[in-house]
């Protein structure tokens, strides 16, 4: 099992609005202030797997916590009591941890958690509609999530909008220019927004996110991703003029086609001075089963940059040191954590859908 790093160190990414934009969605290697996880619990969809998975979010907090603020959902008082012992075996910065205390129906919060965007008066937050993937799962809390986080004051002052359109943040990737990345099998699929044409969702994307363009993915696909192709699956901007993605060098597998065909689309993508983009391949573990025997959504783009450092989903597979490898490649002044998610793709998710970070501009107390 592979948990360990690569060193260096970043200096702080400031984030700014340009001239031409009122706004833009803050990418994520904008300094932050703050993590977002929701904590596992007893009765969740983790509860077969609950020891293993806590041991994974143990690791994550850590992490976050030697470089900023972690914020902690947990369900009651006792959950934090659990929590905040194994955090301080661990030898966690308490100091760095704020707990909260609210309902919540599953942990993935990059889909349930506002997204900040970074405007001319300051950060602004933005809160989707939230429809449990498409009306897969139940979400009654988790379509409240971030109206209550906001409500704790937690965020300081920053104000927040509530958008009447269904959008997950794991579906948009931002350069931080005005370029959102997504995908046409998720926004354009009709259990998010039936009643809206492609070039409406275009038009709701630039008012709303502050993009001058949407560059779509039309391949592409993580068999077990329930998602309906969310992009932090498959296609990461890591700098305005470099994207990692999900690809597959095993031509037997039933994954490659589909794969191919997204690199190729990639390739055909031009940053704004219409040079292309810098790719950097990952390519896919060795297949993960369930114990039902369906394949498990494991890649390497699930990844989260915090500050100073980028933390990666590994396998204990061959893959991971090559992953670990290229990654290290497109974040040289950061270090790179391996960090053991095979517990989480048992639920279809992996490190970056557990996660949600906020930019410096938001104050979180």
């Amino acid at each position: 099992m592979f948990y360990g790093t690569i060193t260096g160190f970043s200096g702080a990414v400031i984030l700014t609005v340009t001239s031409s934009l009122l706004s833009v969605l803050a990418p994520e290697w904008a300094e932050q202030s703050a993590v977002l996880i929701a904590w596992p619990y007893s009765q969740g969809d983790f509860k077969r797997w609950l020891s293993e998975v806590e041991k994974t979010y143990d690791l994550i907090a850590l992490e976050i916590a030697r470089r900023e603020t972690v914020i902690i959902l947990c369900q009651d008082d006792s959950r934090r009591m659990h929590v905040s012992q194994r955090l301080e075996a661990r030898g966690t910065d308490l100091d760095r941890v704020r707990f909260v205390q609210m309902p919540y129906d599953d942990v993935w919060v990059r889909d349930t958690a506002p997204l900040t965007l970074a405007t001319r008066q300051g950060a602004k937050l933005v809160d989707f509609r939230f429809n449990g993937w498409g009306g897969k799962y139940p979400h009654e809390a988790d379509a409240e999530l971030a109206q209550r986080l906001h409500a704790t004051g937690l965020l300081g002052d920053t104000p927040m909008d509530r958008i009447e359109f269904t959008l997950e943040g794991g579906s948009v990737e931002s350069d931080g220019e005005g370029t959102i990345l997504t995908t046409s099998r998720c926004l354009l699929n009709p259990n998010r927004n039936p009643e809206l044409t492609r070039e409406q969702i275009e038009n709701r994307l630039k008012t709303v996110l502050g993009a001058r363009r949407i560059l779509w993915l039309d391949h592409g696909h993580a068999e077990g991703d329930d998602t309906d192709a969310h992009i932090d699956t498959l296609a990461r901007f890591c700098s305005p003029d470099t994207i990692a993605y999900t690809a597959c060098n095993q031509p037997d597998d039933p994954l490659y086609d589909e794969f191919k065909a997204m690199e190729d689309q990639l390739r055909t993508f031009v940053t704004f001075s219409s040079q292309p983009y810098r790719l950097i391949p990952l390519n896919i573990p060795k297949p993960i089963f369930s114990e039902e025997g369906d394949r498990l959504p494991a890649t390497y783009a699930n990844f989260l940059i915090i500050n100073g450092a980028v933390l990666v989903p590994v396998y204990d597979d061959p893959a991971d040191s090559e992953a670990i490898a290229r990654l290290s490649d497109a974040f040289p002044d950061r270090e790179i954590v391996g960090i053991p998610c095979t517990s989480l793709i048992r639920q279809y998710g992996s490190l970056h859908c557990m996660t949600m970070q906020f930019p410096k501009t938001v104050r979180v107390s």
